[in-house]
């Protein structure tokens, strides 16, 4: 038997869209002899479709949408479709996560997915109710002789021998063993986070080996808000052994031969961090761009490392066409900092222009010197400057039609070292979950691997806002090693103060860091949305409260 795994790039709510692609796929699949087809969870919908889901109209919609693809593909293969139904038992949440088979131009089967997650960026009991107590057979297919086990993401992410920490009641996985599958097939959305796929490889691998089967994971691709999903759907032979990987952040429609195992694809792949960020964060750039209906963007550059590897992402996500980049030197610009900031758009191919912001900084002058009298130069004037860059280029935004790419990184966005309504403005972020220490290395690998389009006086220069005279960023912060180090600690492993002082950090810089982190909270709850890259980035997954006290 041979399946054809549909991994698609399907956009958020457009289900004739989807269907339209489904459908070129499968018929593609059959071309190179599958027998039957598979798509990623919600591949109709789109993943995640987050409160679509509560209109009964969408839903609704979905089902009409997959009878006319089943019926369009009566004379293809057959397709195990993922997508959404009504609840009609008038029992729990009004809509399932389900699979659909769809053969002969009808649906004949239902596979509802059992376990919901709720963790990090997961929300599904808000929406779903799970499949309904396990019955014989309830989750098997019958084709050509072979009995397949359906199951959905979480579903084969459960398994209590590879895992310590899982708490669901039920076991999908189990429950389908009483029947000695042949095969198990698993319809998946899954976010990356860097070094993911190893884990899914690694888990997959366990699965297919502890119930001597083989495994086939078919995974979304493309990027929806701040989740991007990398693709690389594969396969698994009864041993555990991976025996083919489709190609990642690509769509593709990749064939496993279940008879000759040792003959599939495995697509090659770099498994670097560095080489995993840009993927990620071209695609998910590209994508957000592009699906919110953009097709240009602007980009204010400083002649810092930050806006230069914003500007090289965009570059590469849309082309050197669609970006432009805009200079807004001050007096306290630095000659070099305009210089690399030229040479970086010329190196890059992109449109540049350059608007002084001095005359307006004078202008703010005037008419604040009556309300400022008697109080001293600090902060405030900096972040005057700050804004008023912030509205030039919302103002270019608006004109041209453009999407404004903010520039911060997530060890800014953790202390606050940025301005809200000033370089915080902005529709999207490309590198909001890329520390400071990580955009060099990011640079160096860019620069060695597909440029060198960025200055290297932007790479070695220290990092400085320039918003006072001779300003450098570790006037104001712990040096970046060290605070990402400590960032690292409290934000993505949970570490209090005291864990992370234990672990041999200076308690005073420990708890100036965390004390930044906790004032920055409304800053970031007002950030653009950036793509997520590890287990625990600002954005859907981060749910701390505002207005409270917090010690940790």
């Amino acid at each position: 038997m041979k399946i054809g795994i549909l991994q698609l790039n399907p956009v958020v709510g457009d289900l004739d869209g989807n269907a339209t692609k489904i459908h070129a796929a499968a018929l593609e699949a059959a071309r190179l002899g599958a027998d039957f087809c598979l798509t990623s969870e919600m591949a109709l919908t789109g993943y995640p479709p987050r409160d679509l889901l509560l209109y009964g109209g969408f839903v609704d919609k979905a089902r009409i949408v997959t009878e006319k693809l089943a019926l369009n593909l009566k004379d293809g293969p057959p397709l195990l479709l993922g997508t959404v139904e009504r609840n009609s038992t008038g029992q729990g949440k009004p809509v399932f996560n389900c699979a659909l088979w769809c053969e002969n131009g009808t649906i004949s089967q239902v596979f509802r997915k059992t376990l919901l997650p709720t963790y990090d960026v997961f929300d599904e009991e808000r929406y779903f109710e799970p499949a309904p107590a396990a019955t014989p057979k309830g989750n098997i297919l019958e084709f050509q002789g072979k009995t397949i086990a359906v199951t959905i993401c979480e579903d084969a992410w459960n398994d209590k021998d590879y895992w310590d920490s899982r708490t669901y009641s039920r076991d999908p996985l189990d429950e389908a063993s009483a029947s000695n599958p042949d095969l198990i097939v698993n319809l998946s959305a899954s976010p990356i986070f860097l070094g993911k796929q190893k884990l899914r490889e690694d888990m997959l691998g366990s699965v297919a080996k502890k119930y001597s089967t083989q495994l086939v994971y078919a995974n979304q691709v493309g990027g929806n808000d701040d989740l991007v999903f990398d693709g690389r759907s594969c396969g698994f032979a009864p041993d555990g052994t991976l025996v083919g990987r489709a190609p990642g952040f690509v769509e593709a429609v990749h064939i496993i031969d279940l008879n000759t195992l040792s003959a599939n694809t495995i697509a090659e792949d770099d498994f670097s961090q560095e080489a995993e960020t840009w993927q990620t964060i071209v695609l998910g750039t590209r994508d957000y761009v592009q699906k919110s209906g953009f097709a240009k963007v602007l980009i204010g550059l400083s002649g810092g490392i930050d806006s230069a590897v914003t500007a090289a992402v965009a570059a590469e996500a849309l082309g050197t066409e669609n970006v432009i980049g805009v200079l807004m030197p001050s007096p306290y610009s630095s000659q070099g900092s305009i210089d690399d900031s030229l040479e970086l758009a010329r190196s890059l191919g992109i449109r540049s222009m350059t608007l002084p912001i001095e005359p307006i900084m004078n202008s703010f002058e005037t008419t604040l010197s009556e309300p400022f009298k008697g109080y001293p130069v600090d902060t405030t004037e900096e972040n005057i400057q700050s804004r008023i860059r912030g509205n030039l280029l919302m103002a270019l935004s608006n004109k041209y039609g453009a999407m404004l790419l903010t520039t911060g990184n997530k060890s800014e966005l953790a202390v606050g070292y940025c301005t809200i309504y000033g370089d915080m403005a902005g529709g999207f972020s490309a590198i909001s979950d890329v520390d400071k220490t990580g955009v060099f290395a990011l640079a160096r690998w860019y620069n060695d691997t597909i440029g060198p389009n960025i200055p290297e006086a932007i790479i070695t220069k220290p990092p400085s806002a320039e918003l006072r005279p001779d300003q450098k960023d570790q006037d104001s912060l712990p040096p970046y090693d060290i605070l990402d180090a400590i960032l690292e600690l409290h934000i993505e492993h949970h570490n209090s103060m005291h864990q992370i002082v234990e672990k041999g950090f200076d308690q005073e810089t420990v708890e100036r860091v965390l004390k930044l982190v906790r004032f920055a909270e409304f800053k970031r709850r007002q950030a653009a949305p950036g793509i997520k890259l590890t287990p625990r980035s600002f954005g859907t997954g981060w749910r701390m409260p505002l207005a409270c006290k917090r010690e940790l």
